[in-house]
């Protein structure tokens, strides 16, 4: 509570909001400090090595929040197994195919990496620093022999992850939970299988707007029948009106 309430008088952000983890403002005050901070400008006096690693810890549980902490298999089909779901159909497209394509490069956002590593249940728990990257290697084993070049047999297939966030050592190699850090292909899809979802837009209650397009399309079309009728009817009863008007005339 007193670190929030100094952070509101140094930023100038309520403090109601501060407390409110999932609006991110603490994060992204961080984040913006961190950024100046590598790029080597100079920081606001407030700013000091403390301040930062106690952001840093919030910014992190802002993280845990909007991808786990309550419901994260859930949300994780909406989220991070989004991507999972594509980086595992391209496993699955090498493994079975002749295609000669070797790699696939996505750049993300540190949140990016954060959801797809919460998802599978390998995050560490840190915010993904600059330049952090994960993994995810196709391999196939033939006669002792392992090799990611791509086969036509889905047999023998595996799939290993590796993180790197720190350009000083060597990546990290990760273990799916439920299976060794040398995957089957076929293992690791069971295992991801309740993350993944059919139809996002349908479990997300996305609404679809062209659907409305066409409700509206047909109300107008009906309002303007109806006008039509009432304006032939009208046409039609004033006519006779007149017609009748002329013989009494006569």
């Amino acid at each position: 509570q007193d670190f929030l309430q100094t952070m509101a008088v140094n930023t100038g952000l309520e403090l109601n909001h501060l407390k409110i983890l999932d609006n991110f403002q603490l994060w992204n005050t961080y984040d913006t400090l961190h950024c100046e901070d590598i790029h080597n400008y100079t920081l606001p006096a407030w700013a000091t090595k403390d301040v930062i690693n106690k952001m840093e810890k919030l910014a992190e549980l802002s993280l845990l929040s909007l991808f786990g902490l309550y419901k994260t298999e859930e949300k994780s089909r909406l989220q991070g197994g989004v991507l999972v779901n594509i980086i595992l159909n391209s496993m699955k497209q090498a493994a079975s195919s002749t295609k000669q394509r070797k790699m696939e490069v996505y750049s993300a956002h540190d949140t990016t990496v954060g959801a797809v590593q919460i998802a599978l249940n390998i995050f560490n728990g840190k915010l993904p620093p600059y330049a952090a990257c994960q993994f995810f290697e196709l391999y196939q084993e033939s006669s002792g022999q392992v090799s990611s070049y791509p086969h036509k047999n889905k047999e023998g297939y595996s799939i290993e992850m590796h993180y790197r966030n720190d350009s000083s050592k060597d990546p990290y190699l990760l273990t799916l939970p439920g299976c060794t850090s040398s995957c089957p292909l076929e293992k690791f899809a069971e295992l991801v299988s309740p993350v993944i979802t059919e139809n996002w837009s349908q479990e997300c209650g996305k609404k679809d707007k062209t659907k409305g397009i066409f409700i509206g399309f047909d109300v107008a079309v009906g309002l303007l029948s109806v006008f039509n009728l009432v304006l032939l009817y009208l046409l039609y009863h004033y006519g006779r009106c007149r017609r009748r008007n002329n013989y009494q005339d006569i």
